[in-house]
């Protein structure tokens, strides 16, 4: 059985080569089904198109961030859960028999999880809601510009509500535009800051900071009106707050704003694997974080892409 892709004359023949091998191996050692054929070499063809949108034609220049936007477009297309675990369980095989084969040295599909154990991502704000919430409030209490502060903050880094409350003050590099987040599992991560936040930060820590210390000692970033350590639900109510006096419309939560931090970036041609390390999603190991992509890669990938760098 040979696959033939829409336009195919175009795509490069080793990949499919590849894949062609891979179908006769079904059929001949195998002894799979027609049907069961017919889908894999479906599956596998949808693939092979996605692959020529993206100029990939070697079987080793494939990697996890291929098959997370292959994902990405199955979901656009509106792609039940049970068809794109299908897709995942082709591709999957695919790469399991090319690596017996000797044909691959990496696996760009071994740490993608099934549908089954996706959360369902919550939703993020347009940039015209961004600007309209983020917007510099006209009175300049020390509350007031300490909020300023968290929402930016939020919004340029990614952080989750418990890193904004952890965060230390000597975690914070405002000469190099950076901070030093403890994610979960105490895996340390880098994370560039913008302009925009880090300008709103260091006003807070001007003006606003020692105002709600009231004399006492606390090396946290954020503390509240009575010079403790921010809460959480603090934090919460104070970016529900936010929306609600800015008039965004709809109910904001901190984690939209973590949301909003990455979906924009991917939307301006940010590369998943970069985005998930600024996010520090578990399923990036640390040695990954600081050999395959540098914290000067990571400021200057930051740089280009996000809106308020």
């Amino acid at each position: 059985m040979h696959y033939r892709a829409n336009g195919e004359i175009n795509m490069l023949n080793q990949i499919r080569d590849l894949v062609d091998n891979y179908l006769m191996h079904l059929r001949v050692e195998r002894h799979l089904a027609a049907n069961t054929l017919e889908s894999y070499s479906r599956d596998l063809g949808f693939f092979l198109d996605f692959l020529k949108t993206q100029n990939v034609a070697e079987i080793e220049a494939i990697k996890e961030h291929h098959i997370l936007g292959f994902l990405i477009v199955l979901h656009k297309k509106k792609i039940s859960s049970r068809s794109v675990a299908r897709y995942l369980s082709s591709m999957r095989s695919l790469f399991r028999f090319l690596i017996i084969e000797k044909k691959v040295k990496q696996d760009p599909i071994a740490n993608i999880e099934s549908p089954a154990r996706w959360k369902k991502l919550p939703k993020s704000l347009t940039m015209d809601q961004i600007d309209l919430m983020l917007k510099k409030p006209q009175e300049v209490d020390p509350l007031n510009v300490r909020n300023y502060a968290i929402a930016q903050l939020l919004y340029a880094s990614g952080l989750r509500i418990s890193e904004i409350c952890s965060l230390t003050l000597e975690r914070l590099n405002l000469q190099q535009g950076f901070v030093l987040v403890m994610g979960k599992g105490s895996k340390e991560r880098v994370v560039p800051v913008g302009s925009v936040a880090l300008t709103a930060i260091q006003d807070y820590m001007d003006v606003a900071r020692q105002s709600l210390l009231h004399g006492k000692i606390n090396n946290f970033l954020f503390v509240s009106n009575k010079g403790t350590k921010l809460s959480r639900k603090r934090l919460w109510e104070v970016i529900k707050a936010m929306a609600i006096k800015t008039s965004v419309g709809i109910n904001v939560t901190p984690h939209m704003l973590r949301h909003s931090f990455a979906t924009h970036l991917l939307e301006r041609g940010a590369d998943l694997r970069s985005v998930q390390t600024m996010l520090g999603h578990a399923d990036i190991s640390t040695t990954e974080i600081y050999t395959h992509i540098t914290t000067k890669h990571l400021k200057d990938l930051y740089n280009k892409f996000h809106p308020r760098a």
